[in-house]
């Protein structure tokens, strides 16, 4: 058996995987789920109830439309900027990591980034506290996880500038209020579903107010105002998240996969916090339940245990060529037994150094 902690595309359930495969063959009499027109009354079934499913899972209030997109996280670095802020004006921005400062790349081409705090100086392995964020700042943006660094923002600023989010790789692991925000975002490739959608939650208020003329294709407008259906829309993608989700909601929800979540990270932190042989690499208030970051006590012996755990079938866990070490990525789908194994693994590799250092 193999135990998948890769950091993304990552781990779905099983049974989303048959359901999906089944599809694949036979969806509607006959025909494939790829083949069949994003226009028929039968796929308008499915991105309504993707629609809803997304809806329902995080409470979202009235007043805000839930949009299928396409282009990543990466394309939301530029259609924000592009659809909020007015030319010459300034957004705030926390820098936490490699995707922040994407974020803020991008928004200079629109606009002025203020970057309210960061913790670059300590190669991210921390989430800035303390900052003030400008009260006329279009809006203020963040990255809720960072998957690189293993961070984890939990505590929304107070502040009473618009809030925009990446929530990339931590959306629907946890309980969140979503009338604190005006735009989340999300690549579906982590707790949602394959890679190629993106969903974007957007309070519509917010939207029409930049001054500036908008690429239909790069307008929230035009995906708001046709169903998330001004093109043609990832099709696939979207019916296996509409599973995935239909899948959360049958496990009780993001309130139940949070207890879950919580209790996959617990254990792995206890476990790298007593092996001597291990230690984390971010401050411990702001440790990611998604993506554990650690490393070797002694970076020697860092080999001996990549080709130990790839040889009793764990998949993923080399850290990102940016940081080195390890990086055990545990979103919804992954069982606690695969952490459990994980720790197993760990202890036996401590118990064999100790043989043969005795």
């Amino acid at each position: 058996m193999r135990h998948n902690f890769g950091a993304g595309p990552c781990i779905l359930p099983q049974e989303v995987f048959k359901q999906a495969s089944r599809a694949v063959l036979d969806f509607k009499d006959g025909l494939s789920i790829l083949e069949i027109s994003h226009r028929s009354p039968e796929f308008e079934e499915v991105m309504a109830e993707a629609n809803k499913l997304v809806k329902e899972l995080l409470n979202v209030p009235s007043g805000y439309s839930v949009l299928f997109l396409q282009g990543g996280a990466s394309l939301q670095f530029a259609m924000v900027p592009m659809n909020l802020l007015p030319e010459g004006k300034t957004a705030a921005y926390l820098e936490t990591g490699v995707w922040a400062n994407k974020a803020i790349k991008e928004v200079k081409n629109f606009g002025k980034a203020n970057v309210v705090a960061t913790s670059k100086e300590a190669n991210f392995t921390f989430i800035p506290k303390d900052y003030e964020i400008p009260e006329d700042s279009v809006y203020f943006h963040y990255t809720s996880n960072n998957t690189i660094y293993g961070t984890e923002l939990f505590n929304l600023p107070e502040t009473n500038v618009p809030i925009v989010c990446d929530m990339s790789s931590d959306i629907m692991s946890r309980v969140i209020d979503v009338s604190k925000y005006d735009i989340i975002y999300a690549g579906a490739q982590k707790n949602i579903g394959p890679a190629g959608l993106t969903i974007v939650i957007v309070k519509d208020e917010i939207l029409g107010k930049s001054g500036r003329a908008i690429p239909s294709m790069l307008d929230y407008a035009s995906y708001k105002d046709n169903d998330s259906m001004y093109n043609t829309p990832p099709v696939f993608s979207i019916y296996v998240a509409m599973l995935n989700l239909n899948w959360l909601k049958s496990k009780g929800g993001i309130a139940e996969i949070e207890k879950e979540n919580k209790a996959k990270a617990d254990a792995l932190y206890k476990e790298i916090d007593r092996n001597p042989l291990f230690k984390g690499t971010c401050a411990v208030e702001d440790r990611s339940r998604m993506n554990i970051c650690f490393v070797m006590e002694n970076p020697e012996l860092e080999k001996s245990f990549s080709k130990f755990a790839d040889d009793n079938g764990f998949e993923g866990l080399k850290g990102h060529r940016s940081v080195g070490g390890f990086r055990a990525s545990m979103y919804n789908a992954l069982p606690i037994t695969s952490v459990h194994a994980l720790i197993d693994l760990m202890q036996t590799f401590e118990e064999n150094y100790n043989k043969s250092n005795k």
